[in-house]
Formats: C-alpha cells, sequence, structure tokens
C-alpha cells in the first residue's frame, strides 16, 4: 500500500508543480495586459479573458524589440535613449549595473554560466558545483597573486541564491558537465546523478 502511495506520488507532485509553475508564469506575464487601454484588451473585444495573450505579447514585444535595434536606425534609437538614462542619477546607476549582469549572462560571447566546475567549500575537503563567471577585474587583482577566476556557488535546492568567490584557478576543477544537468544535480539536492555519458 505504501509503495503504491509513493509511486503516485513521484508521478503527480512533478506534474502538479510544474503546472503550478506554468501557470504563475503565464498568470504574471498576463499583467502586461494592465498596460494596455481598458476598450482595447481582450476581455473587452472578446467578452473573454483568455489566459496566455499577456505571454504572447511579451514575446512579440521581444521579437520586435531585437528586430528592431539589430540595424543602424534601431542602434541609434536606443543610444539617445541610453544617453538620456545617463543623465538621471539613481536610474543611470540601477540601468547600466542590470545592464552589464545581463549583456554577461546572455551574451553567447560571454564567459558567464558556460562552465560547471567542482570545488572545495565550505571548507577543504568537502567538495561542491560551482559556475564560472569569468576573472577578477578592477582594482581587485592588484591584490591577487597568481591566475584567478570568478565563480558562483549556488544554494540548493534554490540556485537563485548563493555565493560569489574569486578562486586560484588551481584550486578549481573543470567538469565535463553541461550547466543544465550540474543545475539539476543542484537543484535535486544530489537525488538525480548527472549522466556517465560526456555531456557536451
Amino acid at each position: 500500500m505504501k509503495r503504491y502511495f509513493i509511486t503516485g506520488l513521484l508521478v503527480w507532485v512533478p506534474l502538479g508543480i510544474t503546472v503550478w509553475a506554468l501557470k504563475f508564469l503565464i498568470g504574471t506575464m498576463d499583467q502586461s495586459l494592465l498596460l494596455i487601454p481598458v476598450h482595447l484588451r481582450p476581455e473587452t473585444l472578446l467578452g473573454a479573458n483568455i489566459p496566455g495573450i499577456g505571454t504572447l505579447l511579451i514575446i512579440l514585444v521581444l521579437f520586435v524589440t531585437g528586430l528592431l535595434t539589430n540595424n543602424i536606425l534601431g542602434q541609434k534609437l536606443l543610444s539617445f535613449w541610453e544617453s538620456i538614462l545617463w543623465r538621471i542619477p539613481v536610474v543611470k546607476s540601477i540601468y547600466y549595473g542590470v545592464k552589464q549582469v545581463s549583456d554577461t549572462l546572455f551574451s553567447s560571447k560571454g564567459e558567464a554560466f558556460r562552465k560547471a566546475l567542482l570545488v572545495q567549500y565550505p571548507r577543504e575537503g568537502s567538495w561542491t558545483i560551482a559556475f564560472m563567471t569569468g576573472q577578477p577585474g578592477g582594482d581587485v587583482i592588484n591584490h591577487l597573486k597568481g591566475e584567478y577566476v570568478s565563480v558562483y556557488i549556488p544554494t540548493t535546492p534554490n540556485p537563485t541564491s548563493g555565493f560569489f568567490l574569486m578562486m586560484p584557478k588551481s584550486d578549481v576543477i573543470e567538469l565535463n558537465m553541461s550547466v543544465d544537468t550540474a543545475l539539476k544535480y543542484i537543484i535535486s539536492m544530489g537525488v538525480v546523478p548527472p549522466n556517465d555519458d560526456k555531456e557536451k
């Protein structure tokens, strides 16, 4: 009896959490419809609230924005917009801080979260999985002797919080494991081990 109950849980819990996460995500993105005048909203025009229209709107806006800023005119408009933000003290700090992080994370040329590493943390002899985020910069490198790498160590089971460390390159082991596989391993608290096959 207990075995059947646990088997049922193993089937329904992942499915339920997935449905809940999708519902939350779509519901959050549907809030973008509040920016549209009331008389132009789908529930007004169609007479019913259809979940997911806000999600489609966000995808469309992102696509059109990428399309427009991928040419000379779009680049000039973007530069003009950023020059305006640069003149606003508090907005400037927030915008450019977020922009630097997003450019680093989402750029195909960046190193951030491209490599999974094995590091000793929080003490020697204890090992955990981390992600390379680049190399130390600024005045920091003037105080570090040797070659160092910037490392992000996520917490379990919530990898969005964690610790940023600068470690000697000789102290980190680069894993032949994809970032996705490493994240699954971390989120599952080691319950879901990585495949033995080489990860690309």
